[in-house]
C-alpha cells in the first residue's frame, strides 16, 4: 500500500519506512510497507553513491588538465589542493562493484569539453593527451606528483 507521505515529506516518510522495516525485522507482521518505494530507494543510494565517486573523479580529471595545460598558473597549488580533497572524497566512497560501471575514458571525455573552452591567466592551455593518460587506481591512489607525470609524459596531438 503506497504511502503518500512519500511525495510530500520525504523525511517522514523514511522515518516511517524504517521504523515498519525494524518491526519487520524483528518478526512482527505489520502493513503500510511502502515496497515499490523502499526498494527504487534503496536502488537509488547505491546509484547516488555511484554518481558521486563519478563527479569527484571528473573534478580530479578536470583539475589535472588544467594543471597540465597551465603549469604556471597562480592558481596551481589550489588546484593541487583540489584534487587531492576530490581524491580523498572518490577514495571514501568508491566501492569495488563501482569498477565496472565507471567509464574513465567518458569522464576524461567530459572533462576535457569542460577545459578547452577555458583560457586561464590571459593564455591558451598546452596542449592535453587525446586519452586519459591515469588509470582507476592512479586516480584513487596516486600521489598528486605521479598524477601530474603521467599527464606530462602522455602523448598529446
Amino acid at each position: 500500500m503506497p504511502d503518500s507521505t512519500y511525495d510530500h515529506d520525504i523525511l517522514a516518510w523514511s522515518a516511517h519506512q524504517a521504523d515498519l522495516l525494524r518491526r519487520v525485522s524483528r518478526g512482527e507482521r505489520v502493513n503500510g510497507v511502502d515496497w515499490a518505494h523502499v526498494v527504487e530507494e534503496i536502488e537509488d543510494v547505491g546509484l547516488s553513491q555511484l554518481n558521486a565517486v563519478r563527479s569527484y573523479l571528473r573534478l580530479m580529471l578536470i583539475h589535472l588538465l588544467k594543471l597540465q595545460g597551465w603549469p604556471d598558473s597562480a592558481t596551481a597549488n589550489h588546484w593541487k589542493q583540489e584534487i587531492l580533497t576530490f581524491q580523498a572524497d572518490a577514495e571514501q566512497r568508491f566501492a569495488p562493484s563501482m569498477r565496472q560501471a565507471i567509464d574513465l575514458d567518458a569522464l576524461y571525455a567530459r572533462a576535457l569539453r569542460q577545459v578547452r573552452v577555458a583560457m586561464i591567466d590571459g593564455m591558451a592551455p598546452r596542449p592535453w593527451p587525446d586519452t586519459c593518460p591515469v588509470t582507476l587506481d592512479a586516480l584513487l591512489h596516486a600521489d598528486i606528483d605521479t598524477l601530474q607525470e603521467r599527464f606530462n609524459t602522455a602523448p598529446t596531438p
